[in-house]
């Protein structure tokens, strides 16, 4: 079984980009905010970030929902540190597969206001992004994956990610 985690600050495209892979490569999709305890999704809706302490009960239920596939799942998760994938990673007995969407802060701070605006209120708050940017730390050599630029047109997105898991479901 592959496991794949759709990263990045909010805003990238985690839910959506997530959806249309599950469907074009035959995979289950998980949006990790599902996974959120309440307390987090309470901490975020007042704008405040989340801290380390906040984030690892989370980042252990992302991992432990990803062993349980019993076919190849990807899961949408901001795992924006390298120990927080290796927390996922812990808990997960394949090898875990993050893809990065990524853009420029004043694209997805764009996409974060209207996401709030349109939905009535998402927990999560343009005002967070900065603190979501501060955390970020791109993928590095020894970790499995690739980065996709998420400014470019939304198909171009879908076709680059689904590229990368039909080469890596082989």
């Amino acid at each position: 079984m592959r496991c794949y985690v759709l990263m990045g600050v909010s805003g990238c495209g985690k839910s959506s980009v997530g959806v249309a892979l599950s469907v074009m490569c035959g995979m289950t999709f998980i949006d990790g905010d599902d996974l959120h305890p309440q307390s987090n999704i309470e901490k975020m809706s007042r704008g405040e970030p989340l801290n380390d302490k906040d984030r690892a009960p989370w980042l252990a239920d992302v991992g432990r929902v990803l062993a349980k596939g019993s076919k190849p799942v990807v899961i949408g998760c901001s795992a924006l540190k390298k120990k927080y994938r290796n927390i996922i990673r812990s808990k997960v007995p394949e090898p875990v597969h993050f893809l990065h969407l990524d853009a420029p802060q004043a694209v997805l701070a764009r996409r974060v206001a209207r996401r709030v605006a349109g939905r009535g209120g998402h927990f999560m708050p343009t005002a967070l992004l900065d603190s979501q940017f501060e955390t970020l730390e791109h993928l590095q050599k020894d970790e499995w994956g690739g980065q996709i630029d998420i400014a470019q047109a939304y198909p171009d997105v879908i076709a680059q990610a689904e590229t990368y898991v039909k080469e890596t479901m082989i």
